[in-house]
């Protein structure tokens, strides 16, 4: 791996990384470890603040222009934020069946298969992990 074509991006392109590679990170603990609990709680509060932070950065990304300074993705930024308020919203009404399915479906969905397209020839995430 060379985070060298990261960190000469510019911003916020190093960030929104970093914080994508942390919530992919935090996700899989939080998929895997005990629910309920105090860390469950305080794990995914910050595993939400990164995929927010995630999401809104990425309308400062505008590599890929496929409506006006925007791409499909964007789209997915807009949902991704819908979802975690909807995934909140949900377990503080008592709703956790609904909750659990919408974080598991916004970690396949949003990190894992937006992960796959960063990899795509010509992309900055793929001259980070195989180089140029």
């Amino acid at each position: 791996m060379n985070f060298f074509h990261l960190f000469a991006q510019s911003s916020p392109i190093p960030t929104h990384a970093i914080a994508a590679m942390l919530a992919i990170i935090l996700g899989a603990w939080q998929l895997l470890s005990k629910k309920g609990n105090v860390t469950h709680r305080y794990i995914g509060y910050t595993w939400v603040l990164l995929m927010l932070y995630v999401s809104i950065s990425s309308f400062w990304i505008q590599t890929i222009k496929i409506i006006g300074p925007f791409s499909p993705i964007h789209f997915l930024s807009v949902f991704t934020i819908w979802t975690i308020f909807e995934a909140i919203r949900s377990v503080r009404n008592g709703d956790v069946k609904r909750h659990k399915h919408m974080m598991k479906s916004l970690y396949a969905l949003v990190l894992i298969l937006t992960g796959l397209f960063t990899r795509l020839p010509g992309r900055i995430m793929n001259m980070v992990l195989i180089g140029p």
